[in-house]
């Protein structure tokens, strides 16, 4: 009988919520873990750096590792996981992506440390106690990870093989990779391991549009009266679904609520806001000599980058970095 693959699972900067996609396979982790052998998850079990560094290179079959990249301790392990690791997945929007942590690039790391530490108004710090790399009392000599000054999404540090995106991913498309792995069914390295056609094709509302889609002004969710069975691009509400792939099972749709764009571009698009701007350009109706009333809706949304690039900032054309962390 063939030895069972050993398989590793690392959390960088996230929530969680992928650990529990994890989890949320239900019985069906059961398969799997009969048909694995788990090598590393601390998060769930007593793992420690050491186990890793004592493993020779490529011990890990796959490795799953979720979560955006903010400081040395998570750049440490995660290029010492790709070193031990056949297959490296990036799990989740916030390693495919940069995700919701990489938001925080729209800021300094000054600006960040100085409102956490100092400013926002349940911080009580009388004696301005600062976060310092190193720390020294008498004999001991304290080290805390560097804090970097942006997020990376994790193929802007190792080298990834496959994506799996969402925020969360839906268990059971973890379970599908995980069948995929056994089973030797793979795709092309670098794939996106969903499908790749926009959520729009997918969507249950999308027989409600017109079609010829144009809107007059857009709306912010929390102050509209949402109909749930009506395209919510119609009722002037932005919902990534143009520019983000499908095989989320459309949650959020389902929930009542427009697409996110937790899923991320299709294959071959650059920029997944710029991708949705454009699609948001073609339908609103407006002519040239209407700009100044073109200005006030566009006004409307509020917060264009969380609107535009909530999960996918990090990934951006305007904060993307090729190569090794600290050369543009």
């Amino acid at each position: 009988m063939a030895e069972k693959p050993t398989v590793a699972f690392y959390w960088c900067a996230s929530c969680g919520g992928c650990e529990e996609a994890v989890v949320d396979v239900a019985h069906g982790i059961l398969d799997i873990v009969n048909a694995v052998n788990i090598g590393f998850w601390p998060v769930a079990l007593d793992f420690k750096k050491g186990d890793v560094e004592d493993v020779p290179d490529g011990f890990y079959a796959a490795t799953f590792i979720n979560g955006a990249i903010r400081n040395s301790e998570q750049e440490e392990m995660v290029k010492l996981l790709r070193k031990k690791s056949g297959l490296v997945f990036a799990l989740g929007a916030c390693a495919h992506l940069g995700g919701i942590p990489s938001l925080a690039n729209l800021t300094s790391k000054e600006e960040i440390l100085e409102y956490v530490y100092r400013r926002s108004p349940s911080t009580e710090n009388a004696q301005n106690t600062y976060p310092a790399k190193v720390y020294r009392d008498a004999a001991i000599k304290l080290e805390l990870p560097e804090f970097f000054d942006r997020v990376y999404p994790l193929n802007q540090i190792i080298d990834v093989d496959y994506y799996i995106p969402g925020c969360a991913p839906p268990s059971e498309l973890v379970a599908d990779v995980f069948m995929k792995i056994l089973k030797g069914e793979l795709p092309k390295k670098g794939a996106v391991l969903s499908p790749n056609k926009s959520l729009c094709s997918s969507c249950f509302l999308n027989d409600t549009k017109p079609e010829k889609l144009l809107i007059k002004e857009l709306k912010r969710p929390h102050l509209t009266v949402i109909d749930p069975d009506k395209c919510f691009l119609l009722q002037g509400l932005v919902c990534m679904g143009p520019a983000t792939r499908t095989g989320c099972n459309e949650r959020c749709i389902h929930g009542g609520m427009p697409c996110r764009g937790c899923f991320g571009p299709l294959d071959g698009v650059l920029d997944q806001g710029l991708s949705m701007l454009s699609a948001l350009g073609s339908i609103l109706d407006f002519t040239p000599e209407q700009e100044k009333e073109l200005d006030g809706v566009i006004g409307k949304i509020g917060d264009p980058a969380g609107t535009f690039y909530r999960f996918s900032l990090g990934a951006s054309i305007f904060y993307r970095q090729d190569g090794k962390r600290g050369g543009e």
